[in-house]
């Protein structure tokens, strides 16, 4: 498996998050996904790190499509190719509509649409063409107007590899039809069947397999030194899991509730959604069981750590996206150095014997 890490602006002082990037590519992390929510843009950074950097891919994970118009995360992307001398992975997502709707004012309509067509664009302007397009949300040039057609000035020798964030059944569909890679968040690798069911179907009609694609999966990695560790380790995470199965979208519209409740957590999912939109935060997090936090996170002692990135590895995750705890720079690249180890040992042992997903 290859190997990334994810950060975002705000993750914290400027000089501390080129220390944790620069020594992350020394110790072999293979991409570091910048990612963008409602802090700080992903572009910036990335830029700014194609600089300190040399060898490790640079991905936004990710650009909301209703943030920008299709032609600027064109001209981004192809910016940020040039800058890094080929080493940018364009990620994007939809986001839901709080935030598209309450941060850029933008309607959270046919985001799917919104996103092949945002796609369309940035390959056009890969390809050197006329940014023309008569699609259902993105129409180039504007109609009636006095535009035209334009070709970007910005040119790129390198390709520009087109992640697509997803969790909807249809999003996934569509990342497996035109996305080189697939951004997961929320996994439960033993509850993932309807996910790859998905990202499988979507990859059919454009005549690919799952092969095609990078398999991109995330989660949090600690390591717990005895039971009484881990159990607080594991308590301390439910707030967070809880925020997202509750706050992370609306009553109507949350994707990771809707994931998890896909990958088997359907009741604990609608109870602890149903807590936390009541205000009651705290039980909303009481609901949720150490199993659930155990099954989407790489937490527990390095046996345990281990053993749920077989999972991982035999559920055909191509990329782990590790997100190492720890109280400071220091503890958290120590933590990302004993999960690279287990990633490298792992990789250099037998095969396990496939596990269906």
């Amino acid at each position: 498996m290859r190997t990334a890490i994810q950060l975002s602006a705000e993750s914290g002082p400027w000089s501390e998050i080129v220390d944790y990037v620069t020594e992350a590519e020394r110790l072999g992390v293979d991409v570091c996904w910048v990612a963008e929510a409602w802090g700080g843009d992903a572009a910036t950074p990335i830029a700014a790190l194609s600089q300190r950097t040399e060898r490790m891919l640079l991905g936004s994970g990710v650009f909301q499509v209703g943030a920008r118009s299709a032609a600027m995360v064109a001209m981004t992307a192809l910016t940020l190719q040039h800058l890094s001398d080929g080493r940018f992975l364009l990620g994007l997502g939809a986001s839901g509509p709080q935030v598209v709707e309450g941060l850029h004012g933008v309607p959270f309509d046919r985001p799917l649409t919104r996103m092949r067509e945002t796609i369309e664009v940035v390959r056009l302007a890969e390809a050197g063409e006329r940014l023309a397009i008569d699609g259902e949300e993105v129409r180039l040039p504007r109609p009636g107007g006095e535009g035209k057609a334009l070709r970007l000035a910005i040119r790129t020798e390198y390709p520009i590899p087109v992640y697509i964030a997803s969790l909807s059944h249809r999003m996934l569909a569509l990342t497996g039809e035109v996305a080189d890679g697939w951004l997961g968040t929320s996994f439960v690798p033993e509850g993932a069947a309807p996910t790859f069911e998905a990202l499988a179907a979507g990859a059919a009609r454009a005549g690919r397999t799952l092969d095609d694609l990078d398999l991109c999966q995330g989660a949090e990695v600690a390591f717990a030194e005895d039971e009484v560790e881990l159990t607080a380790m594991v308590a301390a995470r439910k707030p967070g899991l809880a925020f997202s199965l509750g706050g992370m979208g609306s009553a109507t519209t949350n994707f990771y509730n809707d994931a998890y409740a896909r990958q088997g957590w359907a009741e604990v999912a609608t109870e602890s959604q149903r807590l936390w939109l009541d205000g009651q935060r705290e039980a909303a997090a009481g609901v949720i069981p150490d199993e659930m936090v155990l099954a989407t996170t790489l937490l527990g002692t390095e046996p345990m750590v281990a053993e749920r990135l077989r999972v991982w590895r035999d559920a055909d995750i191509t990329t782990v996206r590790l997100y190492p705890a720890g109280r400071d720079l220091d503890a958290r690249l120590d933590t990302l150095g004993r999960a690279l180890d287990l990633v490298r040992l792992l990789d250099s042992g037998p095969a396990a014997p496939p596990v269906m997903p």
